[in-house]
């Protein structure tokens, strides 16, 4: 065994220097805020929130350390790829640094070597089963630059911080045989499974595990960072017996696991390693006080069973992950030019790693979504909303994921209210609405916002997917729904929205072009249901509603933010459903004029929400952007938050909430609504067809 997996690491190493190289190429240069790393689900879920991976230790997505280095030695001097500066040993120069939908390349170059490191999470949308699995394969691939051959040892170790809160808490590690691979594990003393709940939290249950195949010139150890890297820089080894004296809080000598490959001499024929982090939580999500197992675990894997698939599907999945990465990258580039596609990849990424995908017990897919920093809620309706771009256009049997939990809560016997709910809970617990009066009264809901989300989603599943069934299953919901933005949705009372950060607003114009397409959404699916009569009660009452907003909207080179606030204006980001959705409810000239008013009010680093702050919603100008009818207004409104992409700085992972003259965070950061970014591939049809297909990628 060891024999062959020497020989698939030689063959890999050539695959994967060239497609760097290809990739190098094709994709567009640009300077993330922050760069994702392990990109799985709330709790694991790392990234670099620094120009070099050299700068920082990696952090979770919070901006706490989850530490982890890398090192290289070359001819007996060793040189750090990733983690700041430690005991003198000096940084490769870091050349390159790329970011694709399933993988982050980065380059070195230094000592006579040029070094590739390569973080591959195996994100395929359309294979629920390589999605789920919370593993990223890291490659490390050198080859020489000098036509020398050259003496060549590497290092990685991770912090038992990923396996805890907070490093106050006690860890213990252990080490496996899994065939032929070597896994190292941490995990908390006490394993509070789904004890905690809130935002600002990382894991303190499950398991953490380092593993690599077993090969001639690897070595491991359970050490102190002090122990592990001084050794490691001193003569290339690893201690020579594992740190014991567990359990104990992970501040005392940040215990590591830590892993060394001996290369040998090489030369200008590259030379490749690969190891797996890995994370078992084991139960994943409280859903109405049952535990949900994760997904890939549904059919009663374990562990063991996990890093032995992993492992064999190593070499295959790079190549569907680099096939994947390219098609998707082309056709986001074809949809909305090079910035787009640069601020798209970073959108996927950070989408699917807000989420945990958990198995029912009957193994249907229920995906949940986490409000990463502006609440802790999960399965919030308008999360779902700007989120659902991405998974309408990727895989609708992952928008049912989303939808069915809400579904299922708002039927139940707690909900009694005639609108749709805001949210079930506070995550990874999903009991039950906690955002506002809850589920006992009225105060701070958001009626007209859920309502006409919930329809409009449904109605978009139904016209993608083509089939009415969980319409149907549901109907009694959307019915009461479509009832009450009927009586409420024209001209909503004082009431939040999804911008709820605003404040209350009556009269809100946005809000009402919602229900009035959401109106029409359910008219959709009551033609589609066979219900003639009432298809053509609501699809009229649409309609006149959308010629009475034109009047009572009408601020002369624009449209009011609110019916009776003349001088003010808003985005009208909703109204882009009515183009998606091929309603054609308002015309045409209602997105034409407030295009044109909006290339005018824009500021240095992008559109503000509205003319009350400076602020804006990065996701609601990539849907206000898409009412654009030609390239050049899109680009027009792309082009500024390109340049707050590389310039803000705030070093987090996406935030959708920033102020737009001086580019810094306004709140929010690594949330999933990211995935609304992809709406301009939305409202392509040919790019729905191609990528809502159910064959594996």
């Amino acid at each position: 065994m060891a024999r062959r997996a020497l020989i698939l690491f030689s063959l890999l190493a050539v695959s994967f220097i060239a497609s760097s190289t290809l990739w190098a190429q094709t994709a567009p240069a640009v300077r993330p805020p922050a760069v994702p790393l392990v990109t799985h689900d709330p709790y694991f879920c790392i990234w670099s929130m620094a120009d070099k991976l050299t700068d920082e230790w990696p952090k979770h997505w919070t901006g706490k350390p989850n530490g982890m280095m890398a090192m290289v030695m070359v001819d007996g001097k060793p040189f750090r790829i990733m983690g700041p500066e430690w005991r003198r040993v000096p940084a490769l120069a870091q050349t390159a640094v790329r970011v694709y939908p399933t993988r982050t390349v980065y380059s070195f170059s230094g000592a006579g070597v040029e070094v590739t490191l390569i973080f591959l999470s195996p994100l395929l949308v359309n294979d629920l089963d390589i999605m789920s699995r919370p593993v990223t394969y890291v490659t490390f691939d050198v080859r020489s630059a000098d036509n020398q051959p050259h003496a060549v040892s590497f290092y990685y170790d991770a912090c038992a911080e990923i396996a805890v809160n907070s490093a106050d808490q006690k860890v213990i590690w252990s080490r496996f045989q899994i065939g032929d691979i070597q896994a190292l594990s941490f995990g908390s003393k006490d394993q509070p499974v789904l004890e905690r709940k809130g935002d600002d939290l990382r894991i303190d249950w499950g398991y953490f595990y380092l593993a690599a195949m077993n090969q001639p010139g690897l070595i491991s150890a359970f050490a102190t960072d002090r122990e592990s890297r001084a050794a490691f820089i001193q003569n290339g080894r690893l201690p020579a017996r594992d740190d014991l004296r567990m359990p104990r809080a992970v501040a005392e000598g940040y215990p590591m696991a830590a892993f060394a490959f001996d290369l040998g001499q090489v030369g200008d024929k590259p030379v490749s390693r690969w190891l797996m982090l890995a994370y078992d939580d084991q139960f994943s999500i409280e859903y109405f006080y049952r535990k949900l197992r994760p997904y890939w675990r549904k059919g009663g894997w374990e562990a063991a069973d996990l890093l032995d698939a992993a492992a064999k599907d190593y070499e295959p999945l790079t190549q569907r992950c680099r096939a994947f990465d390219e098609a998707l990258l082309a056709d986001m580039n074809k949809a909305g030019g090079e910035k787009f596609a640069a601020l798209a990849v970073l959108a996927y990424r950070q989408s699917i790693a807000a989420h945990k995908l958990a198995a029912d017990i009957d193994g249907t897919p229920l995906f949940f979504p986490k409000e990463n920093f502006s609440n802790g809620c999960i399965s919030t309706v308008d999360v779902i909303y700007p989120e659902a771009p991405m998974y309408l256009l990727m895989n609708t049997e992952l928008m049912r994921a989303l939808m069915t939990p809400v579904f299922e809560y708002a039927r139940g016997a707690e909900w009694k209210f005639p609108f749709a709910p805001h949210d079930l809970g506070t995550y990874p617990k999903a009991n039950g609405q906690v955002y506002g009066g809850g589920a006992k009264t009225e105060e701070n809901q958001m009626p007209v916002e859920e309502s006409g989300n919930m329809l409009l989603m449904t109605a978009a599943l139904v016209k993608i997917e083509n089939k009415t069934d969980y319409a149907v299953k549901y109907w009694p919901l959307l019915q009461r729904w479509a009832e009450y933005l009927k009586d409420k949705g024209l001209d909503p009372e004082n009431q939040l929205c999804t911008d709820d950060f605003a404040g209350h607003l009556a009269h809100n114009a946005n809000l009402s072009i919602k229900a009035i397409l959401a109106l029409r959404g359910y008219a959709y699916l009551c033609e589609r249901t066979g219900k003639k009569a009432e298809a053509q009660l609501y699809k009229k009452t649409s309609e006149d509603f959308a010629k009475k907003w034109v009047t009572m909207a009408d601020d002369g080179d624009h449209y009011k933010l609110a019916f009776d606030k003349p001088g003010t204006w808003s985005q009208k980001y909703n109204l882009v459903w009515d183009k998606i959705l091929g309603f054609n409810l308002f015309p045409p000239d209602v997105a034409r004029k407030e295009m044109a008013f909006y290339k005018k009010s824009q500021l240095a680093f992008g559109l503000p929400l509205d003319n009350r702050k400076t602020y804006t919603k990065l996701v609601w100008v990539l849907w206000t952007a898409t009412l654009a009818e030609t390239a050049g207004d899109f680009a027009a409104l792309i082009d500024p938050v390109f340049e707050w992409l590389n310039k803000t700085p705030t070093r987090v992972p996406l935030t959708d909430w920033y102020w737009t003259d001086s580019g810094k965070q306004a709140g929010f950061q690594a949330r999933p609504v990211v995935g609304g970014v992809l709406i301009k591939m939305l409202a392509d049809p040919a790019l729905v067809k191609k990528w809502g297909g159910k064959e594996k990628r």
